[in-house]
């Protein structure tokens, strides 16, 4: 944990992380009273939790259903390798909603495509056109699968003479890397499994998944157990990129999910070490600035990705470490109320000086689903693991968000289309646009809202 003799950088620089593309690149592309949610009509056991308070859905005949119909525009079939595969274009484009590409990027890309499995693996009953999107977008992930186990990001669209699109393999957030889009199609994977019905794909998922653990154990440097300062704060350096303790509650989710599945002592002890790592990033406490949140890389916290408090919470119930359930609650009882009264925040820095948690750089926009979500997702599994309802009540109340109980006083979730808008770039600009990373985010969290576990 980060105390008042530690620190921790900015996010963004070396790693160039994917989240720049949906709030800051697609605007290059382009150029060429608070909500709650319906009970989603299914529910599931959570393997991971044996004993644990289940999740009451939200009962309330004024809240608004949930749909995929957004999620269904913005799927399509592609052929990649020769492979009828399924993909999602990444970005939709108000007010007519058509699709945009990134001209370094592409079209589609496993980040989005594994969010997707992760969010049609949720539902228990699933229709057979459902269960045919996750098999198709499956096996689209396994395309991008590399020969050195990583996975490649993006795919272009096809050229006026080919059917086939194209697997970028030259520019850097689609390299073929130990990297955010590789450990998202872990839990992508791993999520599949329990849905896909045995055959072709879901062999060929379990030896991608297989291989790709392999690869974490073998490359993620967790025994040496060191750490460096930054701005006077102590971080470590086992995690992704040193240490990204969101990369690293990515790979958690995916790796819990992987030992669900083997029993693989090798990738318990990775998830434990992780553990450890995002633990030693926690920063503040009840009393003092930021109030038990974990930061997200160095000394730096950024409001996407950050799914420490619930990848901790997950981990915590599945071995029995209670030191990740009480460092997740922290967070969930500092953090998220301090947002919840003072305003959303988008980013910011701490340094120590003279024993104290100073904070700089402080930003509050923009505002993204891809921020919320992970928050929502550890309240309602603080929910589940204690069974106390306040932190059903966090929940609920971070859900207001996607109503009107935001900066904006804008609704962020449609829930007739399905949409959930690209994000708050300030109190007077809400961006109309819809793309994956955004529908895909606040679905997923809406979906643990109303008491059905993500897999």
């Amino acid at each position: 944990m980060v105390g008042a003799s530690e620190a921790h950088g900015g996010p963004g620089t070396p790693r160039e992380r994917t989240r720049g593309r949906c709030v800051r690149t697609a605007r290059a592309a382009l150029l060429s009273g608070p909500l709650l949610f319906a009970p989603l009509l299914f529910a599931c056991a959570d393997p991971t939790v044996g004993a644990r308070a289940r999740l009451a859905p939200v009962a309330d005949a004024s809240v608004a259903p949930v749909t995929l119909r957004h999620v269904d525009h913005l799927f399509a079939e592609a052929v990649v390798g020769g492979e009828q595969v399924g993909v999602l274009n990444i970005y939709s484009v108000a007010p007519d909603y058509r699709f945009a590409i990134e001209p370094r990027e592409g079209y589609a890309c496993v980040d989005d495509a594994a969010r997707a499995m992760v969010l049609l693996s949720a539902i228990p009953q699933s229709e057979p056109a459902r269960l045919r999107q996750l098999d198709l977008l499956t096996r689209f992930v396994l395309r991008m699968q590399a020969d050195n186990g990583y996975f490649h990001n993006f795919i272009w669209a096809p050229g006026p003479d080919s059917r086939e699109s194209r697997i970028n393999r030259e520019y850097r957030t689609s390299l073929a890397e130990l990297n955010w889009w590789s450990l998202r199609a872990l839990w992508g994977l791993e999520a599949a499994l329990g849905r896909l019905p045995a055959g072709p794909t879901a062999t060929r998922a379990k030896e991608a998944a297989d291989r790709l653990v392999a690869n974490l154990v073998r490359d993620l440097p967790t025994g040496d157990g060191a750490v460096t300062g930054v701005e006077g704060v102590a971080v470590p350096t086992w995690l992704p990129f040193g240490s990204g303790a969101d990369a690293g509650s990515t790979a958690m989710l995916g790796l819990l999910a992987h030992y669900r599945r083997t029993e693989d002592p090798a990738t318990r002890a990775l998830v434990e070490r992780l553990g450890d790592g995002l633990v030693r990033m926690q920063a503040g406490d009840a009393r003092h600035f930021p109030y038990g949140a974990h930061l997200s890389w160095r000394n730096g916290w950024h409001g996407w990705g950050n799914a420490q408090a619930y990848a901790l919470l997950r981990a915590g119930a599945t071995f029995g470490r209670r030191d990740f359930t009480q460092s997740a609650l922290a967070e969930i009882d500092g953090f998220y109320p301090y947002l919840l009264d003072h305003g959303m925040l988008s980013s910011f820095s701490i340094r120590v000086a003279d024993g104290r948690i100073e904070p700089f750089g402080v930003q509050r926009f923009p505002q993204i689903a891809y921020g919320l979500s992970p928050m929502i997702l550890a309240a309602t599994e603080a929910y589940r693991v204690t069974g106390q309802t306040r932190y059903r009540d966090t929940a609920r109340r971070l859900a207001g968000w996607f109503g009107r109980d935001n900066d904006a006083r804008r609704a962020i979730y449609d829930p007739v289309s399905g949409r959930v808008l690209d994000g708050i770039n300030a109190p007077s600009s809400v961006s109309g646009d819809s793309g994956a990373e955004s529908t895909v985010e606040g679905l997923l969290a809406l979906t643990a809202l109303h008491g059905t576990p993500l897999p």
